[in-house]
């Protein structure tokens, strides 16, 4: 992890200002649940990353005298004093790579273009933000990283602060975690996609509907901690490195239906081992399980292409080609916006 140490000298760690950084969300395909050490997956994981959906994030920063660190946050421009021990602990890991967070006094304001803390990443885009801005704000000082280099520090940066939001740095296709199938995968930080993609996957439409815009019952966190000891841990890790591998062929040639079917068993993978875990959990509604069955049903009854994937959360992402949006929107809006609160859904698209 050399290459992440900042080259910057004391002298040149200088100055007031802000830096600024907009960073989308992401929604796993492949999903990682389960970690080791310090934000390590247990399995790779493969997402596409948002373009509506996304956190913007200003970093203003002043010198200060004393040690430690000194944060205020400010979400929609009110202080929220909840998001401080989370920078704290992000800017404990991170020191060693970013070593001037204890020279300064900094103010972060932030705004989601979504609803916080609703399966819809918002921890990834967020810390993604924070992350470009401590990257720029290295540059700034005198840092002399190539855009390869500064997207891939950045990367390494939003993954010790939320595993996922390594995957947000980069437009597109990403994958995190290291596998035989990814040439340069890495567990330390996502890499764009190199293979082949089909046209129909660049402009992929994703409406978020929005089951449930609450602060989920079990946090991610605790989540991921269920998986040391659970009982089917293993299996469900190697099924999702042999589906990342199964997906390369199919996002290259284009197979919407085998698509459809490994994207909802991933996701129904995902909640099945939290229905497992020991405690056991919940994180999906009732209507989260009714949108899913009338998704199915208007597949059977129309052949569209149309498929849901989960975060970890109760929210659908539904996902379906550009050529079928007029189709799935409509019936979006006449037979699933009800399930949704307060009738509420997302139009997003990859890419």
């Amino acid at each position: 992890m050399e290459q992440f140490h900042s080259k910057l000298n004391k002298q040149k760690r200088e100055g007031s200002g802000s830096v600024s950084a907009q960073c989308p969300s992401n929604i796993a395909l492949v999903k990682y649940w389960g970690k080791r050490g310090n934000q390590i997956p247990m399995n790779s994981s493969l997402s596409f990353t948002l373009t509506n959906s996304y956190t913007e994030t200003e970093l203003k920063f002043k010198p200060k005298e004393n040690d430690g660190y000194l944060v205020n946050v400010y979400l929609d421009k009110n202080l929220n004093e909840h998001f401080a021990p989370r920078i704290y602990t992000f800017f404990e890991r991170i020191e060693e790579y970013i070593p001037f967070l204890q020279d300064f006094e900094f103010e972060i304001h932030t705004h989601n273009t979504f609803p916080h803390s609703s399966g819809i990443a918002s921890s990834a885009s967020g810390m993604g933000a924070m992350a470009l801005c401590l990257v720029q704000m290295e540059q700034n000082f005198g840092g002399n990283l190539s855009e390869e280099e500064m997207l891939r520090k950045a990367s390494f940066l939003a993954r010790l602060g939320s595993g996922s939001a390594c995957r947000s740095i980069y437009k597109g296709i990403t994958v995190w975690g290291e596998s035989e199938f990814v040439e340069n995968s890495s567990d330390l930080y996502a890499v764009p996609y190199p293979y082949e993609i089909h046209t129909v996957f660049k402009v992929f439409q994703d409406t978020i509907l929005l089951i449930d815009e609450g602060q989920k019952e079990v946090s991610s966190s605790v989540g991921h901690k269920l998986m040391e000891n659970h009982p089917y841990a293993q299996q469900r890790f190697l099924a999702a490195n042999e589906n990342l591998g199964k997906l390369i062929p199919i996002l290259k040639e284009g197979n919407l239906e085998e698509f459809g079917t490994l994207v909802e068993h991933e996701a129904l993978s995902l909640h099945a081992m939290m229905l497992t875990s020991n405690p056991a959990y919940i994180l999906i509604k009732p209507n989260t399980l009714n949108v899913i069955e009338k998704v199915w049903e208007f597949r059977r009854n129309t052949s569209a292409n149309l498929f849901f994937t989960l975060d970890a959360g109760a929210n659908v992402h539904l996902l379906y080609p550009e050529n079928e949006r007029e189709a799935c929107l409509e019936f979006i809006q006449n037979a699933l916006k009800t399930y949704c609160s307060k009738e509420k859904f997302i139009k997003d698209l990859t890419f």
